[in-house]
């Protein structure tokens, strides 16, 4: 799932935070990540039942799911990542990965309450709430709400919930362990710069960008990465639209197509655009095209993004940043 034009309604759910959360028979109140810090899981690994903090309440999963429904792409990758995947009973549209996973024609973005209760689930997962929720809620299903993650370690927090939800703690924590570990590895070996790389990243072809303060512009961050977008966030959003002329002022160092698959962008086509073939980063060879699903959800292909964008800009030379934009 991609969002593609992210005004302020239609994004109401970035930037927001995930908590662990416990009833008495549950798992204790944790921070972010700490399981997988720990020398071995908790013994409530497989523990029911358990209670899940939510921002209106703790939903209580009674016993261990085996009818989940998961309607957030994220979410359907992290479950089969930690080992739920047997578990899974079907999953939204656009959840393609990994291969075989029971895609639907579930809707997340315009949920169907009859549709999803269909299936009887004991767990079903959104990405942001609304009416569809608090209606599953009142006919009794447990309904968990993942939103997009505002940094890494929402990320890992949100794996080891539903590690908790679905009786595969040990799983989520080895997953988080190994993202930690191997994320850890690629910022170690990326090469040291004097000046960061200043990059566009590019949501679609309508020049929606991210800043250096949203999730992905912090893994760029974690090796030397820095967003041209930044000064024109004035609302502080994370999300401006640039102009053409903001951007060939800007002069990116390395650009990054995250729109390849919505808006069938490529290298080729973003150099043909008036003014673009002078960019440092179209003339550097360094416009890089990435998998718009990959860059856009903040599951365990976080570590496959961030080694790919690595790799590709290993060679990049940072230049000195225009005195204004």
């Amino acid at each position: 799932m991609n969002t593609r034009t992210p005004t302020r309604s239609s994004r109401a759910g970035i930037a927001a935070l995930c908590a662990l959360g416990a009833l008495a028979a549950s798992i204790a109140l944790v921070p972010p990540s700490s399981f997988a810090a720990a020398k071995k899981p908790p013994k409530a690994t497989g523990s029911f039942p358990v209670g899940i903090a939510q921002p209106d309440g703790v939903v209580k999963i009674t016993r261990k799911p085996k009818r989940i429904v998961s309607l957030s792409p994220t979410a359907t990758e992290m479950l089969f990542a930690i080992g739920a995947g047997p578990q899974v009973l079907a999953v939204d549209e656009f959840s393609n990965f990994p291969a075989g996973v029971p895609t639907t024609k579930l809707s997340g973005f315009t949920p169907n309450v009859e549709a999803i209760a269909k299936y009887k689930p004991d767990l079903i997962i959104f990405q942001s709430g609304g009416d569809a929720v608090k209606a599953l809620r009142k006919l009794k299903f447990p309904v968990l709400i993942m939103p997009s993650a505002a940094a890494i370690k929402d990320s890992y927090a949100q794996i080891e919930q539903l590690g908790v939800a679905t009786g595969n703690l040990a799983g989520a924590v080895k997953v988080v362990a190994t993202m930690q570990t191997d994320i850890a590895k690629i910022v170690a070996g990326v090469p040291k710069r004097k000046i960061p790389l200043r990059a566009y990243h590019e949501l679609d072809n309508t020049l929606y960008s991210v800043t250096s303060k949203t999730f992905i512009g912090q893994i760029y961050a974690l090796i030397g990465i820095a967003s041209i977008a930044d000064p024109a966030d004035k609302d502080g959003f994370g999300y401006p639209q640039l102009s053409a002329e903001y951007l060939v002022k800007a002069n990116p160092d390395v650009v990054f197509l995250a729109d390849t698959k919505c808006c069938a962008q490529t290298a080729a086509t973003f150099a043909q655009r008036p003014g673009f073939g002078s960019l440092a980063a179209v003339t550097g060879g360094a416009v890089i095209e990435l998998d718009d699903d990959i860059a856009s959800r903040w599951g365990p292909r976080i570590v496959d993004l961030l080694r790919l964008v690595s790799a590709k800009t290993a060679s990049v030379v940072a230049s000195a940043a225009p005195a204004s934009v």
